[in-house]
């Protein structure tokens, strides 16, 4: 089976809640990613039940007519944090602080969060063998997957761009393989 995993649009910044709605911007990242994939023969839709990830996966359920299923196991690590704030702007406005969560200076239980995220994918490509899955998440979802699927250890490791599209290939035998990873060729300007 075919395993994509999409990171959510761009979220605005909350200060009061670690689970902020998309941004203008955010919501028209989504529409471009859904249309992109519309043709991709997708069989079902997955969710982190956070808002950005939900709101990032609508348009592309509405397009398609599935359901979208939410699953904890793919909810970002900073889920219960109390705000949330792009790392493109606390690297801006706060080098130090972002600097320090790039070198893996945070509270995070990297290793238990790994197992959640590897527990929740692996139930989804159980519950759909031999078919093509969208699974709407957050970048660290995709670090920790992409380091499991690598053979490497639990770590950030790379920064998926909003509504970038990273793909696997799924075995039964247990295999897991990248296909391809931080697709963003959908958020182009249009050619006039």
């Amino acid at each position: 089976m075919e395993l994509i995993l999409v990171r959510h649009g761009l979220p605005v910044r909350s200060d009061e809640s670690s689970d902020p709605e998309l941004s203008a911007e955010g919501h028209e990242q989504a529409r471009k990613a859904a249309d992109w994939l519309r043709h991709e023969g997708v069989g079902a839709v997955w969710s982190s039940p956070m808002c950005r990830a939900v709101q990032t996966a609508e348009p592309f359920a509405a397009l398609t007519g599935h359901e979208i299923r939410r699953h904890e196991g793919v909810a970002e690590f900073d889920r219960d944090a109390g705000a949330y704030v792009p790392m493109e702007v606390l690297k801006r406005e706060n080098y130090e602080a972002w600097l320090a969560f790039a070198r893996g200076e945070h509270a995070m239980d990297i290793d238990a969060f790994q197992k959640a995220v590897v527990d929740a994918l692996e139930e989804v490509i159980a519950a759909h063998p031999g078919e093509r899955v969208a699974v709407f998440c957050h970048g660290g979802v995709i670090n920790v997957w992409t380091a499991h699927v690598l053979g490497m250890a639990p770590r950030l490791f790379f920064e998926p761009g909003y509504t970038s599209i990273h793909r696997y290939m799924c075995a039964r035998s247990g295999q897991r393989n990248v296909l391809a990873l931080n697709e963003r060729a959908h958020l182009r300007p249009a050619a006039s």
